[in-house]
């Protein structure tokens, strides 16, 4: 019964990446202290009439017309809310994973709403056109990471009514292993990036205006003249090849974690890397959008 009441909500609340809620995309229901206010008006109703109390009963319409406005103004907090949702594409396992929602109204106006996910509960008031919420999650597994339903609700303004949506988000995010690095490899690669910082190409004459910096003092110690270095650019003439098979581990999980981690700090050095797997391969290169192909890569692995 529930899985089947699950399913119907999925189909029923289904998101892609953008909807203008409609009267078919809220619910609406009484909210718990509404269940009281329904008990009150049915006992001045019973009072009203057993002691034909014309004042009694007036004050039961009164509250009855307040919780049937309501009901009105608590579905008017979502009617025509447009709802965007942009998530990363991808992500790393015990690092935050980021999703964008963004609320567009038809016109200003004061909207007091909660955002429930999983455990998650945040309290939001829009008073712009536009605004936009971000919510973190912590993915716990490599792999495709799929988000958990969102539910937004409103019970203003008495609190009697509740009036709520549901996003069932289509798309998914890819989440990479978490880094890891081997003492010895990383001995290893800042020694070699060492030795290509010390090398040079070639000396060239001085000339009257240039950097004193790259200036070879050994050679003007000697009265050979005033010569600069002309040093290598390391990046340039060195890719570094990030194998799968190469990686000291026998672990499927473990050798793209080392992979995860050479990428990472080929990044800080400023590296052209590439990145060979059995079944994939990422050409060199080196940026933000060769670390998230990077990324993408080993979460599909």
């Amino acid at each position: 019964m529930v899985a089947a009441w699950q399913n119907w909500l999925k189909k029923r609340f289904k998101f892609e990446q953008e909807k203008q809620l409609n009267q078919n995309d809220v619910l609406v229901f009484i909210y718990r202290q509404g269940y009281l206010f329904l008990v009150l008006i049915l006992i001045t109703f019973i009072a009203g009439v057993n002691y034909a109390n014309n004042l009694i009963l007036g004050f039961c319409f009164l509250i009855s017309a307040v919780l049937c406005i309501s009901f009105y103004l608590t579905f008017k907090q979502l009617h025509g809310l447009k709802i965007e949702v942009h998530g990363q594409d991808a992500g790393q396992v015990g690092s935050a994973l980021h999703l964008d929602v963004y609320f567009h109204q038809p016109r200003r106006q004061p909207c007091y709403l909660w955002l429930k996910v999983d455990d998650q509960l945040h309290q939001l008031l829009l008073n712009q056109q536009k605004q936009s919420f971000r919510l973190s999650f912590l993915p716990a597994a490599r792999g495709e990471f799929h988000y958990p339903a969102i539910q937004i609700y409103s019970v203003y303004p008495f609190g009697l009514v509740r009036a709520w949506t549901y996003l069932y988000l289509q798309t998914v995010s890819w989440i990479a292993p978490r880094s890891s690095s081997s003492l010895a490899e990383n001995k290893n690669m800042h020694h070699r990036f060492e030795q290509d910082v010390d090398e040079f190409r070639e000396l060239k004459t001085y000339r009257e205006g240039e950097s004193l910096q790259a200036v070879s003092w050994k050679h003007a110690a000697r009265g050979q003249g005033l010569y600069l270095k002309v040093f290598e650019q390391y990046q340039d003439l060195h890719v570094l090849e990030i194998h799968y098979d190469h990686m000291p581990s026998q672990s499927h999980e473990e050798k793209l974690s080392l992979m995860m981690g050479l990428a990472e700090q080929c990044e800080l050095l400023n590296c052209s890397y590439s990145m060979h797997l059995p079944n994939a391969l990422l050409p060199s290169g080196t940026g933000e959008n060769q670390l998230l192909q990077a990324k993408l890569l080993l979460a599909k692995a």
